[in-house]
């Protein structure tokens, strides 16, 4: 297959390139996660370094329609929560986690061209939720999807409340969102219906960039997957930010995600979830 050269098309910043590579060909931007030593896990600066990539590309007039990929194996381990949350005054972080929430989505929602989400290896969490509020999903047989929101004791975010089950069925959707977590690799996703189309990975990105160069050679408009109305998906994404943010300051959640981070050895994030789960029955009725 012939490679697409990855380079800083989009004249990203340093820091920004750090993290995000890009290229363009034949009216298609091709936007790569590039941290594969970090599975490319959704810290804060690769979010701001992506958001600042569409930006971009928004009003790039030579592109046409995006690629969004990864780089290595993962595609995407998802939102990096112990290097995303800070600690601040409650009622003030509570507002950062429904501002940012919503805004991570509806950029991919307001996007104006085509969006090809290309998935290289496992998607977790935001990544698999977000590529469903895109055009079109191609992935390689080594990727599997998990949304692990009911494990992690939190609501489901990214529209999938509706999105999923407009998808893949009820069913289909209550098995992923829910208790039994249901994780489908490539094939599985394929039949559900959360994937369009399964290629080997060494053939990803040549077929996605075949695809995508379809939909320019026919002037593809934007087409969210499922069909659900724009407006209706920004509301619903708007109130599901708010339960993120209550559940996310919930006692379960915060001793959670305490233990899980110290059993990581990750001992500075950790204590931001401990001071915060110790000092909640002091500050909780604030909200």
């Amino acid at each position: 297959m012939t490679r697409v050269p990855f380079l800083n098309y989009l004249n990203l910043s340093e820091n920004s390139f750090t993290y995000i590579q890009s290229s363009l060909k034949a009216g298609v931007l091709t936007i790569m996660m590039n941290k594969p030593k970090k599975l490319n896990g959704w810290t804060t600066e690769m979010m701001e370094a992506f958001a600042t990539a569409f930006e971009n590309a928004a009003k790039d007039e030579p592109t046409k329609a995006v690629i969004f990929t990864g780089a290595g194996d993962y595609y995407s381990a998802g939102v990096n929560l112990g290097g995303t949350l800070k600690l601040m005054a409650p009622k003030k972080l509570h507002k950062l986690i429904v501002e940012h929430n919503q805004k991570l989505f509806d950029r991919f929602l307001a996007f104006p061209k085509p969006i090809l989400i290309a998935i290289n290896g496992p998607a977790i969490g935001a990544s698999v939720t977000s590529a469903t509020l895109c055009d079109a999903i191609i992935a390689a047989d080594t990727s599997t999807y998990s949304t692990p929101f009911a494990a992690l004791g939190i609501t489901p975010e990214g529209c999938s409340s509706i999105q999923f089950a407009t998808l893949l069925g009820e069913k289909n959707a209550q098995r992923m969102l829910g208790n039994e977590g249901w994780k489908p690799n490539a094939e599985e996703a394929l039949e559900a219906g959360l994937v369009q189309w399964v290629v080997p990975k060494d053939q990803l990105q040549a077929e996605a960039q075949k695809i995508a160069q379809e939909w320019v050679t026919h002037g593809r408009s934007r087409k969210i997957l499922g069909g659900i109305a724009l407006s209706e998906l920004q509301a619903v994404n708007e109130r599901e930010s708010i339960m993120l943010a209550n559940r996310f300051l919930g006692a379960d959640f915060l001793r959670g995600q305490f233990t899980f981070l110290w059993r990581k050895k990750k001992h500075i994030q950790s204590i931001v979830f401990l001071i915060l789960w110790l000092l909640r029955p002091l500050w909780k009725h604030f909200l």
